[in-house]
């Protein structure tokens, strides 16, 4: 704790240098690829060469503690140009593809993540003195536990985004689909997927890589020393999220048919949702408070700071301590009430009802529209924080009991379907079902 600050720091850059080098020489490989293989694209190869160039230029820059910090930084964002170019040139083979991705992902995290992660001599140094549970909660929603499960689910979701990638780009003939074949093939290769510039399955595994690498970034108390941070990863994992579920929901509709695979990739979205929303709103919180205490916003959202109140987490498993239940940990913040787990059912099975009733035109859509939001409020609401969303579920009733008499296309089998979904429906969002943590102010809104 006597040790001086700038001393620490420059022992921990010491500690940190073969990173440095390591993303030089990244450079050069990628500075070197077009002359060793046929990369059927000029403008790839011009691209691939330029961005080695600059690693290998910001990399030498970066080894000067004065140009520590813009080299650095400007590698990560040649790194998510590197994850990008592929689309944009819709490139010709799988090598290049993987050849960028593999180097993107490489030099951001030798770039960014791997220099920042919290040695006891960097938390010291860079990061602000502090609790690492927010003030009036039971828990630390970022510690590395809670992070897990979503970075996880992000890795698993970029590889499944990749596979459709390339078919997509032409790099394999056919792709997989156990249940709807062939509904994958259809919806990748539909005029709705056609009308993106860039492949959209390359688009969500570039966003999968990014949302799994912003879940490394920062120390267990992030959520007030990097808010800028926290607020990317949110961006990643709840709007985009969301916007990948909508697309989803939209396939019936507008292609006619599922996709297996972006089903799957959708329900991985939703499960990441109300795992990442505490750390959000606990970084909310934190730059409420600093504008109550008339902090400077913008330097307290780049920088971060300290706050009175909290506590050391004393909660979470240790890691070296493998007998102990770390299951529990991953989930603090997210209840499962047999009301919401059952909302969510029922808008599972909307989904499934138009064939089964024999309903078509708008009612049909009504519902394969209705089920999958029905099913994502619920899964959302699931989220302790974010458990009053389960009254738009009462909107969600109301609209299946009026739709079939409104909308053309209804069974009698379908109406009653939808009555009874709807009344049952309005009936379990009235309940809030159970709430284990505390969230401070926030508590009295979880109602």
């Amino acid at each position: 704790m006597d040790q001086d600050p700038d001393e620490m720091m420059r022992e921990h850059r010491e500690t940190t240098l073969w990173m440095y080098a390591a993303n030089i020489a990244l450079g050069l490989w990628l500075l070197t690829s077009p002359a060793m293989h046929d990369y059927r694209s000029p403008g790839l190869a011009w691209s691939d060469g330029i961005s080695g160039g600059l690693i290998v230029v910001l990399g030498i820059v970066a080894l000067f503690p004065p140009g520590d910090f813009w080299g650095r930084w400007g590698i990560c964002l040649v790194g998510i140009w590197l994850l990008f170019a592929p689309l944009a040139f819709w490139a010709p083979t799988a090598f290049v593809y993987g050849n960028d991705t593999i180097v993107g992902t490489l030099v951001i995290a030798f770039a960014i993540l791997a220099p920042m992660m919290p040695g006891k001599a960097h938390h010291m140094a860079m990061m602000q003195p502090g609790p690492d549970v927010p003030p009036g909660w039971t828990y630390n929603p970022s510690s590395w536990w809670q992070r897990g499960p979503i970075i996880a689910l992000g890795i698993i979701s970029f590889f499944i985004s990749r596979y459709m990638t390339a078919y997509q780009l032409g790099h394999i003939e056919s792709v997989w689909d156990p249940v709807f074949d062939p509904g994958t093939a259809a919806v990748l290769t539909s005029d709705v997927s056609r009308a993106w510039p860039v492949s959209d399955a390359g688009l969500g595994a570039m966003a999968y890589m990014l949302e799994a690498l912003s879940g490394f970034m920062g120390s267990p108390s992030r959520w007030r020393t990097m808010p800028w941070m926290v607020l990317m990863f949110g961006i990643l994992v709840v709007p985009l999220g969301m916007t990948s579920i909508i697309l989803v929901i939209l396939q019936p509709v507008m292609v006619g048919t599922w996709c297996t695979l972006c089903l799957v990739t959708a329900f991985l979205m939703l499960v990441m949702i109300p795992l990442a929303l505490d750390e959000i709103w606990a970084m909310v919180q934190f730059m409420l408070q600093a504008r109550r205490e008339d902090r400077p916003l913008w330097r307290t959202f780049w920088v971060g700071g300290t706050i009175e109140g909290g506590s050391e987490d004393e909660r979470s498993p240790r890691f070296d301590s493998p007998r102990t239940s770390t299951v529990p940990a991953m989930v603090w913040g997210v209840t499962v009430p047999w009301t919401l787990l059952v909302s969510a059912l029922i808008g599972f099975w909307l989904m499934a009802a138009p064939p089964v009733f024999g309903s078509t035109g708008a009612v049909a859509n009504s519902d394969f529209l209705v089920g999958p939001l029905v099913a994502v409020v619920a899964v959302i609401a699931m989220a302790e924080v974010a458990r009053l969303l389960r009254f738009v579920n009462i909107v969600a009733g109301l609209w299946l009991i009026a739709a079939p008499w409104i909308l053309g296309g209804a069974t009698t089998g379908s109406t009653a379907n939808d009555v009874l979904a709807g009344l049952v429906l309005i009936a379990l969002s009235v309940q809030r079902g159970a709430v284990r943590e505390q969230y401070a102010g926030w508590q009295r809104y979880i109602v």
